[in-house]
């Protein structure tokens, strides 16, 4: 497991829907080693912070291992990394082996998985594709948030050292499975609401979705 790129942007304006609005989706690589900090990178800002950054949307990673499935399905093949607004472009990651809570040490930072990224209507203003959103959520490939334990620098080439896993938890790829499926499981739903660091929201909207499959005659 490691860091393949390290990747920032500062917020610019975008068009897209007859609107014009703010947007730090556009990273950049960046050779050198930056400082990694409560809420950002050095050099990396969010544009709208009620919906992206802050203390459990630090750092947002992404697979490298997903590049090849995108330029399969989308034209403009020749996309650098950065392209799906990752700050962190990791290897060896999937969802399928994240988990909620696992604790990494990545050069000399120490992050902590929070939650699957879940694309707003930036991620089709910055493609230009009405269809996007849909197509990132039903592909699974769908990346994951950090929060900062220890402040540090990071570069590429770092190794991300497993420090530790949360018990109960569930993989991303299984919380995102509860987020978005039309007919989630409910034993993995009940197990959501023992996972501790997922936010309120989240839980929310897990206890919500298992309401609705109880009032249909399943009991708990």
């Amino acid at each position: 497991m490691k860091l393949v790129s390290v990747n920032v942007g500062l917020p610019r304006l975008l068009a897209w829907g007859g609107a014009t609005f703010k947007t730090g989706i556009f990273k950049h690589p960046v050779p050198a080693r930056i400082m990694l900090r409560a809420t950002n990178l050095d050099g990396d800002r969010q544009a709208d912070l009620s919906v992206h950054g802050g203390i459990n949307k630090a750092v947002y990673g992404y697979p490298s291992e997903h590049y090849a499935f995108w330029n399969a399905e989308l034209p403009d093949p020749a996309r650098t990394w950065g392209a799906f607004g990752e700050n962190f472009t990791t290897e060896g990651m999937p969802e399928t082996d994240v988990s909620i809570g696992d604790r990494y040490r990545v050069g000399s930072a120490v992050v902590k998985v929070t939650t699957p990224r879940l694309p707003c209507f930036k991620l089709a203003a910055k493609f230009q594709r009405d269809d996007i959103i849909e197509r990132f959520v039903r592909s699974g490939r769908c990346g994951f948030y950090f929060s900062v334990v220890e402040e540090g620098k990071v570069g590429v080439g770092d190794e991300f050292e497993l420090l530790g896993r949360e018990e109960p938890t569930l993989t991303i790829a299984e919380v995102n499975t509860l987020y978005t499926a039309k007919s989630p499981d409910r034993k993995s739903l009940q197990r959501s609401l023992d996972v501790k660091i997922l936010p309120e929201s989240w839980h929310a909207r897990f206890r919500a979705r298992l309401a609705e499959i109880n009032g249909h005659g399943t009991t708990v």
